[in-house]
């Protein structure tokens, strides 16, 4: 029912917690290269992502080609900072939840792909850098989620 996509992710088991949120939560999971890590078995269960078996998790060059494969959908930003609140949007089936790497976020280019008001921040107290990732993919997919009742997303 959603999407989720990180952008460029760097620590594998940020990733492998946001695979485990995926599988329970029936998300489908794009990664979009660069991969900060490899995505071969081995690695993929030194870092807790042995949950790749029971989630839909899809690899993309690009973030274009991302999109591509996602078809037409409504797609929102999170970024720390950004003057809208996470919770003030009405998720819908099918959106889309782009999330930026754990050092940088999202870069300026992506941003300015994002339409007006679909940047999103989750609120937090001043003076403090970011959530962890997986923390902040969980907030806004069990809100997205929370707000179609609990439906089964798959």
């Amino acid at each position: 029912m959603f999407h989720v996509i990180l952008h460029r992710p760097e620590i594998p088991p940020n990733t492998g917690n946001v695979i485990r949120l995926c599988a329970n939560t029936g998300c489908t999971l794009h990664l979009v290269r660069p991969l900060g890590f490899e995505l071969d078995e081995k690695s993929v269960t030194r870092a807790g992502m042995d949950y790749a078996q029971v989630a839909d998790v899809r690899v993309h060059a690009t973030l274009a080609a991302c999109l591509t494969t996602i078809g037409p959908t409504r797609l929102f930003a999170i970024e720390t900072g950004a003057p809208a609140n996470y919770a003030q949007v009405r998720y819908e089936p099918g959106d889309a939840l782009l999330f930026g790497s754990e050092s940088s976020g999202l870069p300026a280019a992506v941003l300015a792909l994002i339409a007006p008001g679909h940047t999103l921040s989750i609120p937090m107290r001043p003076g403090n850098r970011s959530l962890n990732l997986n923390n902040a993919v969980a907030v806004v997919v069990y809100e997205a989620w929370r707000q179609q009742r609990f439906a089964p997303l798959r």
